[in-house]
């Protein structure tokens, strides 16, 4: 038995789906302990936008320390947190004439969600948050009250309370979603309903982990009208999302939207390092007072350093307009599999797209028949029927070509199997 059989606990849960020892990784290729190469179509769950040792960044960080640079600092002022401070603001802010304060707590996505449903209440003195249908937000207590999954939630060993799911847009029918908002909206109008208006709207513009359900721009765009209608903060998660993720920084950059507080985290730490941000605008970071919501490693200046590398990224459309190619590339080479029925549905935006298996059982299959020809590949959605495409955002189209036809080719033999 190898010593994580032995002393691992049986919670460990990707380690199953890749069961191998990775060894060494660059950019969109892992290589494990056989000498055996995987084209990563994972990432990290989004973590690694930028790929596994991006040059850039890891030349930053050896530079940082080999230079005595402060580690840790907690919520303390370092040279590295201001330079990450000050290009986040030139690069990402000031273009967009957004005003936010940044937040810096727990370095995890589920923190950063803890955070901005705690300071929602604060502000508004209202306990109920709304979340949706499908949706993931993290683990802790409180972000798992809003996370929908029955899996996760069981595992609370207490009553998920303060939080009530409504239903996401459905891009099938979207005047019945659209409906769905007007009918809370009647509620909240009804002195007589019962239903008071909530502290929050807790939402994703895709819904990652729950299937890579997007969100349209018009039930966007209706959600944060119901929002401000009740005083109700609207807070979007673009931890899994964000950070160039759809092909612009924010996942809803072209929405015409303007959310009071954005959870960010994953891919913002830029080369794999635990960082969390929350962009909160300052008329609610007022409400806060010194040390209410805090953590250990707030000051994650390895992060800060490779994080403002990565916002260079986002200097001019370069990267992005890259992702866009990507993204048609994978559309053009998966898209016979849905004329052909091998899957239901090909839907996201930018390099993260769902190939809807219609069962979790197959889409499990594949997974595993990918892994096998060096490629790896996650399932989420409901039941884990949906097959999840999230490379790096910088892998080279040669290795998202050969990725792409393990793929089709694992659909097609699966599907030919099940025949």
């Amino acid at each position: 038995m190898s010593i994580f059989e032995q002393r691992e606990s049986s919670i460990r849960a990707y380690a199953r789906t890749y069961p191998t020892v990775f060894v060494t990784a660059k950019n969109a290729r892992q290589v494990d302990d056989k000498g055996k190469e995987y084209i990563d179509f994972f990432a990290g769950a989004g973590v690694l936008n930028f790929g596994h040792n991006n040059e850039r960044m890891v030349k930053a960080m050896v530079d940082y320390m080999q230079n005595d640079g402060v580690l840790h600092s907690l919520d303390m002022q370092t040279d590295a947190k201001a330079r990450f401070m000050q290009k986040f603001t030139d690069v990402i802010l000031t273009p967009r004439n957004m005003p936010h304060k940044m937040q810096f707590m727990g370095p995890t996505g589920t923190n950063a969600v803890e955070a901005a449903m705690k300071l929602a209440r604060r502000a508004t003195g209202r306990h109920q948050v709304v979340a949706f249908s499908a949706g993931f937000h993290g683990m802790t207590l409180g972000a798992l009250a809003a996370t929908a999954n029955q899996y996760f939630r069981q595992a609370a060993g207490v009553p998920l309370l303060h939080v009530s799911h409504e239903l996401f847009d459905q891009a099938h029918d979207p005047e019945a979603a659209l409906q769905g908002l007007e009918q809370l909206a009647e509620q909240y109008r009804d002195p007589s309903s019962g239903v008071e208006p909530p502290a929050a709207f807790l939402v994703e513009t895709i819904q990652a982990e729950g299937g890579v359900n997007v969100a349209s721009t018009g039930w966007m765009q209706a959600l944060e009208k119901l929002a401000k209608e009740f005083g109700s903060i609207l807070i979007v998660d673009d931890i899994q999302v964000g950070c160039g993720r759809t092909g612009s920084y924010f996942s809803f950059d072209d929405m015409g939207i303007n959310p009071d507080i954005i959870t960010l985290a994953k891919g913002i730490g830029g080369v794999g390092t635990p960082m969390a941000m929350n962009l909160v605008h300052p008329d609610l970071d007022k409400h806060w007072s010194p040390g209410e919501h805090t953590g250990t490693f707030r000051g994650q200046n390895l992060s800060f350093i490779a994080g403002a590398e990565a916002l260079s990224y986002f200097e001019d459309d370069t990267l992005m307009s890259a992702v866009d190619v990507k993204a048609q590339l994978v559309r053009d080479v998966l898209g016979p599999l849905v004329d052909e029925k091998s899957v239901q549905e090909i839907r996201g935006r930018g390099l993260i797209l769902g190939l809807d298996m219609g069962s979790g059982e197959v889409a499990a299959k594949v997974v595993q028949r990918c892994f096998k020809q060096g490629l790896m590949l996650g399932a989420c959605g409901s039941g884990g029927r949906v097959l999840k495409i999230i490379p790096p955002l910088t892998i080279p189209e040669a290795d998202l070509t050969e990725g792409l036809e393990i793929l089709k080719d694992a659909v097609r033999f699966v599907m030919e199997e099940a025949a």
